[in-house]
């Protein structure tokens, strides 16, 4: 079963591409047919791209990788910020500036600034200037929350780049592939593909056709990260067991000290003579003759006290 249904393409006009004298030539594979002067996308082809597409989001998200999500055109502003947020990935809806992957270092110290004017304005330090120098920080602020609000999470260069339109984010395009980074895109009929990665034949106009694949995408994000948390907890049974079997492998030796098995060697050596003492009653009366000898007194006293000092070393 397909992860998309023909019939909820076909019913959000994804299959409607532009006029055909507004047509890239590249786009001519994904192309089906031509109808009233507009060319039809063939639904087959997107099918199979979406869920490559699909795939390649999920588990690049189960390894913990980010996706960012952009689109700066009216009818994709509102989906990508409302998808975006509900997937937890970083989003650009209102204007890619120049730089903004391959100047990134500057990008994330404008983003550190945002976050530090709004800690001092909901710290109440506003209060102390005047009227006129917070009214010009708290614009700041605003200005700097509608280029980089939907960036604030992202914490490094993304993993993946998704875009809506390929003709207007041209600039995100050509930053992604001078670093490497893998681009999907929606792209219609009137749009280049040789710089994109990853190719979703689809009308890019459509406001329903866009919360469709976009929709695809962010549930793709949440599928990746709910694998993440899955195989999380698994590992940690593992190690302890790991720990607990290298701990019976050790050896007296390796556990205890010197001072330690000299005593438990002193300890062993005596056992055997007490066990001779209760099976040979008639011990205690050799014993007692050889005292008056007083050698095997003299005998036994030096070989405790020798390894006395032996453990005392």
């Amino acid at each position: 079963m397909s992860l998309v249904p023909m019939k909820a393409l076909l019913e959000s006009g994804v299959h409607f591409g532009h006029r055909t004298h507004k047509w890239e030539p590249n786009m001519k594979p994904y192309i089906f047919t031509e109808r009233n002067g507009i060319h039809i996308i063939d639904l087959q082809k997107t099918v199979k791209a979406l869920e490559q597409a699909y795939g390649l989001v999920r588990d690049t998200t189960a390894a913990g990788g980010v996706v960012l999500f952009v689109g700066t055109k009216r009818q994709a502003q509102e989906t990508i910020q409302e998808e975006s947020l509900r997937a937890g990935m970083p989003s650009v809806t209102t204007r890619w500036l120049g730089g903004m992957l391959t100047n990134w270092r500057t990008i994330r110290q404008r983003i550190n600034e945002m976050e530090r004017l709004e800690r001092m304005r909901d710290k109440g330090d506003f209060d102390r200037l005047t009227k006129k120098e917070a009214l010009i920080l708290s614009r700041k602020i605003e200005r700097l929350e509608i280029l980089f609000g939907g960036m604030r999470t992202l914490a490094s260069l993304p993993d993946l780049l998704f875009i809506v339109d390929v003709r207007r984010e041209v600039t995100a395009i050509h930053e992604a592939n001078l670093l490497n980074i893998p681009v999907i895109a929606m792209v219609d009929t009137n749009c280049d593909p040789s710089n994109v990665d990853y190719v979703i034949p689809s009308n890019d106009d459509a406001i329903r056709a866009i919360k469709l694949l976009v929709g695809k995408m962010a549930d793709a994000v949440i599928e990746g990260k709910a694998m993440r948390k899955e195989e999380e907890p698994m590992a940690k049974p593992t190690r302890m067991v790991m720990t607990a079997a290298e701990e019976v492998e050790l050896s007296d030796e390796e556990l205890l000290g010197e001072a330690t098995l000299a005593k438990i060697t002193v300890r062993t050596t005596a056992t055997p003579i007490e066990e001779v003492a209760e099976e040979e009653p008639n011990l205690e009366e050799t014993w007692e003759v050889d005292t008056d000898s007083g050698d095997l007194e003299i005998e036994f006293e030096e070989e405790i006290v020798a390894t006395d000092d032996e453990g005392e070393e």
